[in-house]
C-alpha cells in the first residue's frame, strides 16, 4: 500500500496537454462545449452485485474501482470539478456490517489513490458533516486533502456523510450566528451571501448531474446547487460506468439548449 510520504513527493503528470488532446478527440467536442462541473449519484452497486449472485459489499468494491477511470478522464478533459455522492447521512440506516465495510473501503481508497491524484494534478476535498465519521476515516481524509492541496487541475469532491437539507440547515445556522454576533446585517442576506455559507462555496454549481442505474430522483443531493443543472440518467449501474458512458452523458449535455429561465430561441 502506498505511503503518504511518498505521495507528497509525487509530481503531476508530465504530458497533460497530449492527454487532453486525446480525450477531446475521442469525445468529439471542443473544450468550450464541456460542462465545468459534473455531479454524479453513483447508484446501482447493490443491484449490480445481486445480478451476479454476489453480496452487496462485492458491488461496493467494484463501484470504488470504477471511480478511478472517471476521475482520470475528467482530469484529462480539464473540467473544473467532479462531485461524487458517496455516502449520504441517510445511509447510516443501513446494516452496520455494510456501513463498516464502506468506511473501511473509504480508508483503503483514500490511501491507495493519492499517487494517482497527484499524477493527474487533482485536488481533493470532502463535503458533508465530519461527525460521526470515525477518527480513522477523518485522518485519511485530512491526509489526502493536505497531500493534494496545491494541485491546480480538477477538484474532486467526495460527498461523504452528506445531505443537502442538512447542508442548507447548517448554512442557515451559520448565518444566524454571524448575524447575532454582528458580523453580517440580516438585511444583506441574499442568494449570493447564502451560497457562500454552503459546503461548496468555492466551487461552480454543477452544469451536469448524472445518475446511474436508471433511477429518476435526486436523493437529497446538492439541491441548491443543481437548480439549473442538466439531468442525465444512465441505465448502467455504477460499477459498469466507464469513460464511454461518461462521454455519452457529456455529448447529450452539449446537445441541450440551456436557457436559465430565458427564452432561448424561436423553437422555445
Amino acid at each position: 500500500m502506498t505511503t503518504h510520504a511518498a505521495n507528497a513527493r509525487a509530481e503531476p503528470t508530465a504530458n497533460p496537454d497530449q492527454r487532453t488532446t486525446d480525450s477531446l478527440a475521442k469525445l468529439g467536442l471542443p473544450a468550450e462545449m464541456l460542462p465545468r462541473h459534473i455531479a454524479v449519484i453513483m447508484d446501482g452497486n447493490g443491484r449490480w452485485a445481486r445480478r451476479q449472485d454476489k453480496p452487496r459489499m462485492f458491488g461496493h468494491r467494484a463501484g470504488a474501482n470504477a471511480v478511478r477511470a472517471i476521475v482520470t478522464e475528467c482530469a484529462s478533459l480539464r473540467l473544473d470539478a467532479l462531485t461524487l455522492y458517496s455516502f449520504s447521512i441517510e445511509n447510516w440506516k443501513r446494516p452496520s456490517e455494510e456501513v463498516d465495510f464502506l468506511m473501511d473501503l473509504y480508508v483503503q481508497y483514500l490511501n491507495d489513490e493519492c499517487d494517482q491524484l497527484m499524477e493527474n494534478n487533482v485536488r481533493f476535498v470532502q463535503i458533508g458533516r465530519r461527525h460521526p465519521l470515525s477518527h480513522r476515516v477523518l485522518q485519511e481524509l485530512d491526509k489526502i486533502v493536505q497531500c493534494t492541496a496545491k494541485n491546480s487541475g480538477l477538484t474532486l469532491v467526495l460527498a461523504l456523510n452528506y445531505g443537502s437539507r442538512t447542508e442548507i440547515a447548517d448554512a442557515a445556522a451559520a448565518i444566524a450566528r454571524d448575524a447575532k454576533a454582528g458580523r453580517i446585517d440580516p438585511n444583506d442576506v441574499n442568494e449570493d451571501l447564502f451560497q457562500r455559507y454552503l459546503y461548496t462555496a468555492a466551487l461552480p454549481d454543477p452544469d451536469l448531474l448524472i445518475r446511474t442505474a436508471g433511477e429518476m430522483r435526486v436523493s437529497n443531493y446538492l439541491l441548491w446547487q443543481i437548480s439549473y443543472a442538466e439531468l442525465y440518467v444512465s441505465d448502467v449501474c455504477w460499477p459498469d460506468f466507464r469513460v464511454d458512458q461518461l462521454h455519452e452523458a457529456i455529448r447529450e449535455f452539449a446537445r441541450r439548449k440551456r436557457k436559465f429561465g430565458g427564452v432561448g430561441g424561436e423553437e422555445s
